[in-house]
């Protein structure tokens, strides 16, 4: 009997030694001890992005970036493909078989500026490449064949905006972590019977420390001339799926600016399958900043 005790205190030792050493173990792991879950107190992070509006629409902003595009558009479902003759030359026989139509890929380099100060924003354009080419065009107007785009470092405020936040409804998705960094997800979608606008909506992800806004993936009910993808998507027998996300990773006084603009236009099938008919990716990139101030008259 005695010895059937220690066999017994033994394993609830080595049971012990084990539970110890995991939790040791774990505790040593970075970050550990640590309440990496955001807060998510909705009122009062509505309340925090809603200054954080504010402030980025009173600041004065004058900075230049390289802003990069790169484009590809299949145009495979659009066309009949064309026929193309093959040869067996060891039989002599010929066959006709269809080739898809290739990928059109396009690439540009911008010299970016964006001037906004006095309630105003400006945005200038100079074409220093096209397709590895490199230009010199000064007022250069956007060449990207499927999205134009416009003021992407404005995005927060159609969503989070003290003024338009009347017009959705809030709820927290989620949490998530960018960068190491904890953040929110807060899914804003327009109120029943709210007058439609040109606001897009989505999900947006917040850090709730300071109510900076690192990403957003917006909605595509809203997206300009949505009808045109219909129209694509019917002719394809297909439904539309549009994607755009923007990121903002670069950071200058508590403001953060545009880093990438990515925007997928995609096809799916009954089964749910996609394809991909056109991506656009925007890279924002050697951030020189001049001016990045709050107006503080516009404040008051």
């Amino acid at each position: 009997m005695t010895n059937e005790r220690n066999k017994t205190r033994k394993k609830i030792g080595l049971i012990s030694s084990a539970v110890l050493v995991s939790a040791a173990f774990l505790a040593s792991l970075p970050g550990a001890g640590q309440n990496i879950r955001p807060a998510a107190d909705l009122p009062s992070l509505l309340k925090k992005t809603a200054e954080y509006c504010r402030k980025l629409e009173s600041s004065v902003l004058d900075f230049v970036c390289r802003e990069e595009i790169n484009e590809m558009i299949d145009p495979a479902l659009d066309t009949p493909p064309r026929p193309t003759i093959i040869t067996w030359t060891t039989l002599e026989q010929r066959a006709f078989a269809t080739a898809p139509l290739p990928k059109i890929k396009n690439s540009y380099i911008y010299d970016y500026q964006c001037i906004r100060s006095g309630g105003a924003i400006s945005e200038i354009r100079t074409l220093l490449q096209e397709n590895r080419k490199k230009k010199n065009e000064p007022n250069a107007k956007l060449k990207t064949s499927i999205f134009i785009y416009g003021t992407v470092l404005l995005g927060p405020v159609g969503i989070l905006a003290e003024r338009f936040q009347g017009d959705y409804d809030y709820t927290v998705a989620g949490e998530d972590t960018i960068n190491k960094k904890p953040v929110v997800i807060i899914d804003a979608k327009p109120v029943p019977g709210a007058p439609a606008t040109t606001n897009l909506y989505g999900k947006v992800w917040v850090d709730p420390a300071t109510a900076e806004i690192l990403k957003i993936e917006w909605n595509e009910s809203r997206v300009g001339h949505n009808e045109n993808f219909e129209k694509r998507a019917a002719s394809y027998n297909r439904k539309p799926r549009i994607t755009i996300r923007s990121e903002f990773q670069a950071e200058k006084n508590g403001i953060r600016f545009p880093s990438r603009l990515f925007i997928e236009e995609a096809y799916l099938n009954s089964r749910g399958r996609a394809f991909v008919r056109s991506e656009t990716t925007v890279t924002y990139k050697d951030f020189k900043f001049f001016t990045v101030e709050v107006d503080v008259k516009s404040s008051r």
